[in-house]
């Protein structure tokens, strides 16, 4: 017999893959040009021109059999030491590459650190809107996911919920900024707040609440105004899940890392429990050619002008037509109030002017949606009519 959760699991996408399934398929039936998808968080916008002269470069220089050979379970002890010492420069943290463990994504840092910190009934806890794979990855850790609510008017979260929630089964919290759905930043005050209220209660039980931090949007802030705080600069407990999939446009190429803090008191036992971990689940050995690419290209990004456009281009085209969104920003997502209590039935509705948007009870918003602008510029400008005539059917 199969295991009936794997078989759940999949036998049954996620929304978003079902709407990208939808898409491809709709396509075919109708043409490309006249299906507005903004399902999915595929960037559109291409890489670096220094990670295509980064891979020429080392597969010229490199032969063939060190190139495509194994590295450490944890990755290159080099690739590790640069990127490392990037961040330290960058974050002021005192990291090393041996605090650093390459992975295959956000999705597997997230997996193998939840795995490596959980034990038999467990609780981790994330604020809505979140990422809805983090269910999935707690799971698979063993471990329980409580969502807490946020500010419904800034997507912040309510400290409040958290303090009340810290009960003594709480491993850790999990927070994502730039945040995906809603591309709220979560500034240094809101950091701060977190920080404090952890370090308080780990003293208070005597043993630490970990903070795990989601950063693939890291790099994807648009305006001169606005500052990602490094969590791991306020706060010793933390872990972060990095991904290279933003910030350098390589979704499929399955690169990132863990960075686990030094400054947390059993460091080196949870660094080994992440490399258990990685072990136990099969991630070791990231994909070579890409950990190589990543040390070199840590900290660039695409051309960040182009979502920044689609960003006010969708922003203020919907605000324009009475649509009730929050300002994004960071990462590449508009949230957007459904124009009826059913954001189910709302994006039905949008289907039928093929609109395709992911309904806001995947993220634990019910009411909201959420509108990928990492699409081409033209999408979005031939999309606004039709937005518009979307907010006008509900005035019949």
């Amino acid at each position: 017999m199969y295991n009936e959760k794997m078989f759940r699991l999949g036998n049954k996408r996620s929304t978003i893959r079902e709407i990208f399934e939808y898409a491809k398929k709709r396509r075919e039936e109708i043409g490309a040009e006249n299906v507005f998808d903004f399902s999915i968080g595929n960037p559109s916008v291409p890489a670096p021109k220094a990670v295509n002269e980064a891979i020429v470069r080392i597969v010229n220089e490199t032969p063939s059999v060190a190139l495509h050979g194994y590295t450490s379970a944890q990755g290159d002890k080099g690739v590790r030491d640069k990127i490392a010492a990037n961040y330290a420069r960058r974050f002021h943290v005192p990291l090393t590459g041996d605090d650093l463990y390459m992975t295959c994504g956000a999705a597997a840092s997230l997996t193998i650190t939840l795995k490596a910190l959980s034990c038999e009934g467990d609780e981790f806890i994330t604020f809505a809107p979140y990422f809805p794979e983090y269910a999935v990855f707690a799971q698979v850790g063993g471990a329980k996911l409580t969502v807490l609510p946020s500010d419904p008017t800034t997507m912040l979260p309510d400290f409040e919920a958290l303090e009340k929630a810290l009960s003594g089964n709480v491993k850790g919290v999990l927070i994502n900024s730039p945040n995906n759905p809603s591309g709220v930043v979560y500034g240094e005050a809101v950091i701060e707040k977190l920080a404090d209220i952890l370090a308080k209660k780990s003293a208070e039980r005597g043993k630490p609440l970990y903070l795990i931090s989601d950063e693939p949007y890291r790099e994807l802030v648009y305006d001169e105004s606005v500052t990602v705080p490094c969590p791991m600069a306020y706060y010793p407990h933390t872990i972060v899940c990095y991904s290279y999939s933003k910030s350098l446009s390589l979704p499929g190429e399955r690169i990132g890392y863990i960075a686990v803090s030094p400054q947390m008191e059993d460091a080196r036992e949870v660094y080994a429990a992440v490399c258990g971990a990685g072990r136990a689940l099969g991630f070791v050995c990231a994909p070579v050619l890409f950990q190589r690419v990543a040390a070199e290209c840590d900290g660039m990004t695409g051309d960040l002008s182009i979502y920044r456009k689609n960003r006010d281009l969708l922003y203020n085209g919907l605000k324009d037509i009475g649509y009730t969104c929050i300002y994004p920003d960071g990462a590449f997502y508009l949230f957007v109030k459904a124009m009826e209590e059913d954001s189910a039935a709302f994006c039905a509705r949008a289907k039928e002017f093929e609109l395709l948007l992911v309904d806001g009870c995947d993220f634990g918003a019910e009411g909201w949606v959420r509108v990928a602008y990492c699409v081409s510029t033209e999408q979005i400008a031939r999309a606004l009519p039709l937005f518009e005539k979307l907010a006008k059917s509900y005035l019949k």
